[in-house]
Parts: structure tokens; sequence; C-alpha cells
């Protein structure tokens, strides 16, 4: 961490305003947490989170049997082109957990260790939305964006202005791994990290 990521670092942690959080920003050296969110819309502004799944990696395994999903149970009302994306009905979230208790179990869940994701600005900006006013911060662990990685390794095989497809089912076809079906928070943060250790050992080679 450089200096000017420490000075962020510590004065993300001074406005902390729960010290039983605080372990956020110890991170961990060994091990990572794919996650994703399902929402009730794409726009930041208006959507709420109805499902969290995530999953944690570590070294070269994908430890689904260390893995934390929950359902949210939202406030306002969801679009009907969102139900079909990802299956999710008012009446299979009415049990759901509150915004604020399902976020301090997903923080309990991935401590300080880096998070992964595609496109991950989105969700973490979904997360940032209700953290911001439960503890006064944004998420401080440090980000690892998939696509990212994939785009720049496929960059280095083509001309600088070729066509890189971004979409998940390509890059899950051209990683050569399993595709579990999608839209679906657990499956999808499964998705990832299977995508993350396809990357890395992609780029050993």
């Amino acid at each position: 961490m450089g200096i000017f990521d420490t000075f962020k670092h510590n004065r993300n942690r001074r406005k902390l305003t729960d010290p039983s959080f605080d372990f956020l920003f110890d991170e961990h050296p060994d091990e990572l947490v794919s996650f994703d969110c399902e929402t009730t819309s794409l726009d930041v502004k208006e959507a709420e989170i109805i499902s969290i799944g995530a999953v944690k990696i570590r070294g070269n395994k994908v430890l689904t049997s260390d893995s934390f999903y929950v359902l949210v149970k939202p406030e306002g009302m969801m679009e009907a082109a969102n139900v079909t994306i990802h299956g999710l009905r008012p009446k299979d979230l009415s049990n759901g957990l509150p915004v604020e208790e399902a976020l301090r179990l997903f923080l309990n869940f991935i401590g300080g260790r880096p998070v992964v994701g595609y496109f991950l600005e989105y969700d973490v900006a979904m997360v940032n939305k209700f953290l911001k006013p439960m503890l006064g911060i944004q998420l401080p662990n440090r980000q690892i964006e998939v696509s990212s990685i994939y785009y720049r390794q496929e960059v280095r095989k083509k001309f600088y202005d070729s066509y890189v497809d971004m979409r998940m089912a390509p890059m899950i076809k051209k990683l050569g791994i399993p595709d579990l079906p999608r839209h679906d928070a657990m499956n999808d943060s499964i998705n990832v990290a299977m995508m993350y250790l396809a990357l890395q050992a992609r780029s050993r080679r």
C-alpha cells in the first residue's frame, strides 16, 4: 500500500462510527471474497438490495462450503422487468432481513478481505448507499475487478483497438470454466470466483 493509500485508509478508519467494525480495515493476506448483489433496479439512486451472495477464495480454491447468502426485504416496489431477470418475487422476499441487518452479517463474513466482482463498481455502490449512513464509511476493502484483468490479458493478444467482448457468458466460455445459472447472487459470486482463479492461472502461463 502506497503512502497516499495508507493516508486514505487511516482517514476512512477515523470516520467509522461503530468501533465494532474496525476489523474491516485489517486485510486478510490469504483470502479474498467474491460477492454479488441482486437489486430492484439498475439505477443506484433508486435501487434496493434484495439479495447478497458471497464466497471465499483461498489459494486456488473456491470455498463453496464457506459461503454467504441472504435475502433482503425491500421497502419499495420492484420493477417487473427485474423480477423476470433474478426470479425473486415480492412474496419470496417477505421473510427477508432488513437491509441494515443483512449488511452487518455480510460485513462480518467478508471482514477485511479484498472483494472480487464482475462490474464490481455497481455492487460496491449499492453497498455504500446503505453502509455510509450506517457506519459513516464506504466499503474500505480492496477491490479486484475480473473484467479489467480479462481485458488486459485479451488486449495483449490483439491490436490495441481490437474489440474485446466483456459479457460474462463469452468470458466464461473462453476461460473454459463451468457456467452456473446467472442472475442469482450466490451463483454469480461463485462464477466470478472461478473466473478470477482461471485468470490468475492464465497469467502464469
